[in-house]
């Protein structure tokens, strides 16, 4: 059953700024046209239920739609940028939300303790080469608990008319305010099949276009249970 996408979206309302819309409108076209909540709930679907780590979680979207979707396992979301972070801590107490949290941490730096699934959504391209980027696949994979899914949505280069139109929107996302950093680096497809190989995982990519027009796959990898 498909969430009320409404509903969802009132919680990053604050009743206190009536006439300062962009997150509710942000979050309610995010949930209305990215099939990217629906697909990361799926693959969760079909694993076992442990915590969930969720690296650059923006305003916290996926934890609603998870929460909806009766994914009852601990949260965790960290970002960079203290303001959405602000504004994920925010719908978090309105919605009363248990099991979860919030807080201010730049992937490039280190993740924090973890043991679980991994979620990494939009973010691999604001590292700057493959080498930072494998990096941090390292540091998310040995945080997968037996079992536990590395779940990845990327944009990939591979120099289609998505991937350029997928480059220039992220650099306009900068222009404009959204993002604080610059995309500097898009995984190819052979380094990541590569580095899953290395930890022998099993992986399946996804072409996640949904109803935009950009180059995004989601990735899903997932350690052995024994």
């Amino acid at each position: 059953m498909t969430p009320d996408t409404r509903e969802l979206a009132l919680r990053f309302l604050n009743p206190e700024r009536r006439f300062d819309r962009q997150y509710y409108y942000y979050a309610r076209s995010k949930l209305a046209t990215d099939p990217l909540y629906g697909g990361v709930s799926r693959a969760l679907a079909d694993g076992p239920n442990l915590p969930i780590l969720d690296i650059g979680c923006g305003i916290g979207i996926l934890l609603h739609w998870l929460r909806a979707q009766h994914h009852d396992a601990a949260y965790i979301g960290t970002d960079f940028d203290a303001r959405k972070i602000e504004q994920a801590q925010q719908a978090l107490a309105r919605s009363g939300l248990a099991n979860a949290r919030f807080e201010v941490g730049d992937a490039a730096r280190g993740l924090p303790p973890h043991s679980g699934h991994v979620c990494i959504l939009d973010v691999l391209q604001f590292l700057p080469d493959a080498a930072a980027q494998n990096a941090l696949l390292d540091q998310m994979i040995e945080r997968l608990a037996p079992g536990g899914k590395l779940i990845i949505r990327t944009g990939l280069n591979d120099g289609s008319s998505r991937a350029k139109i997928t480059v220039t929107v992220d650099r306009l996302s900068k222009l404009w305010g959204w993002m604080r950093a610059l995309p500097q680096h898009y995984p190819e497809l052979a380094q990541l099949e590569a580095k899953f190989a290395e930890h022998r995982l099993t992986t399946e990519f996804t072409p996640f276009y949904g109803k935009t027009p950009f180059n995004n796959w989601l990735v899903v990898a997932q350690k052995p249970k024994d």
